[in-house]
């Protein structure tokens, strides 16, 4: 069975994300003074009393302003509201019921889920006492909490777990590969997740930096489970701005350490970029597997060589990933969406593969007698075993005579040679070289 869902709502800058950080035990939500920091919903978990769960964040509900964004936050939130079994109504202890504290208790009466009131800031006995104030809501009885310092959080957890379901309908499996939807900023990312997951599930919009935070979204396909994970748009160091898109793309970075697979995705109407290479130096810093999806095909003018044209453009940029593979999708229009499921499950299957001892060891002892390494300081590498010595990402331990003699272009020889022989398409795959005396 699965967790129970508790969702954090209220108004900009009550301090959720705060709440939500200090109910899981780590920092996954973007903090920040600005309203409207956190867009798209935020799962986590955590654990009361032996009574897991899972607690969702949200952006702040501001019924007052019409724009795109916020009605796209009202959206997410809703969402929330609908998917949750408790909801935490969260209010600022220090400002006091304001009108659109109001509003969100009419917006929570239309729902059949149970409410706690939540008045956080509550960092003083005063404020405490302060907390009084909201029964006017006429959402209950408030309990006064302070994220901050965690004055309050275990009463509240106590109550969370009396009222949530202890089980729940299950919802799906452990994922069989974790899929990240990684690329600059305004090249369909969540509109990619939209069109797999076939619901509205991250927020979408043309302007670039709409997805702050990262959202999962676990799917079934073909009988396995994969699990989305959409992030903030990255883009190169110098051109990120201080503050919240900072921490973006931390969070993105972070996706991408915690999946098996990362999509990268880029514009096709646009072509690779400079900033696409270096969004996949992020992928492979983390030795993860990766697929490039040339998103928005649609929109280019194609002529009967397109494709081989704009694989070979690609394959250029991304010299240092030839083992890559990539799709021509178009978001918007479905075409060969699946393929990239179809891709990261193989992918997620090389990662995991093992090759014999003999095996490995009979093909690279082969790869030396071909082509010789070259000699340095009047020595020449030399191979004594090679064996594999872990999975996800595969890792090969080559003991030699000395590891130091190792020119890169050499380790780059044995690593084509591996995948000439063995596959391990679209994953990274580790050598690590050691001196004989280290074999054991």
């Amino acid at each position: 069975m699965t967790r129970s869902i508790v969702a954090i709502v209220g108004r900009p800058n009550v301090g959720k994300s705060t709440f939500f950080n200090r109910l899981i035990g780590e920092r996954l939500a973007i903090v920040h003074e600005t309203p409207g920091t956190t867009r798209d919903r935020l799962y986590g978990t955590t654990e009361w009393n032996g009574v897991p769960f899972t607690v969702v964040d949200t952006g702040g509900i501001a019924f007052e302003d019409k724009d795109e964004v916020n009605e796209g936050i009202m959206q997410q939130a809703q969402e929330a509201i609908d998917r949750a079994d408790l909801i935490l109504f969260l209010v600022d202890a220090i400002a006091g019921p304001t009108a659109t504290d109001f509003d969100v208790a009419d917006l929570l009466r239309q729902t059949d889920k149970p409410v706690i009131l939540v008045a956080n800031k509550a960092d003083n006995l005063q404020r405490s006492f302060s907390a009084v104030d909201f029964y006017q809501l006429g959402m209950g009885e408030p309990m006064a909490v302070s994220a901050i310092h965690g004055t309050g959080t275990g009463d509240l957890l106590d109550e969370v777990v009396a009222r949530i379901p202890r089980e729940r309908e299950d919802e799906g499996v452990a994922a069989d590969a974790r899929l990240a939807i990684v690329g600059r900023p305004n090249v369909g990312k969540s509109s990619m997740v939209n069109s797999l997951a076939g619901e509205r599930r991250a927020m979408v919009s043309p302007a670039p930096g709409t997805t702050r935070d990262v959202v999962d979204t676990l799917i079934q396909y073909k009988g396995a489970s994969v699990l989305l994970v959409d992030t903030a748009g990255i883009r190169r160091r110098g051109k990120i701005e201080q503050g919240i898109e900072k921490y973006s793309v931390l969070r993105a970075v972070q996706a991408v350490e915690r999946s098996d697979v990362a999509a990268l995705v880029i514009d096709a109407s646009a072509g690779m970029t400079a900033q696409d290479t270096h969004v996949a130096g992020y992928v492979l810093d983390a030795a993860k597997g990766m697929l490039v999806v040339a998103n928005k095909w649609d929109l280019v003018k194609k002529g009967p060589t397109a494709t081989l044209e704009y694989t070979r453009e690609i394959k250029e940029a991304l010299k240092f990933a030839d083992f890559v593979p990539i799709v021509f999708t178009s978001a918007l229009t479905g075409q060969r969406v699946t393929k990239v499921l179809d891709l990261a499950l193989q992918i997620a299957t090389e990662r995991k593969k093992r090759i014999p001892t003999a095996a490995i060891n009979g093909a690279m002892q082969e790869a030396f007698v071909q082509h010789p390494p070259p000699y340095s300081r009047g020595k020449a590498l030399k191979l004594f075993y090679v064996t594999q010595a872990g999975i996800e990402p595969p890792t090969f331990v080559f003991f030699v005579n000395e590891p130091k003699l190792l020119h890169f272009s050499y380790s780059r020889y044995l690593e084509n040679q591996i995948r000439e022989r063995f596959g391990f398409e679209g994953t990274a795959i580790r050598l690590v070289f050691k001196p004989r005396n280290e074999r054991e």
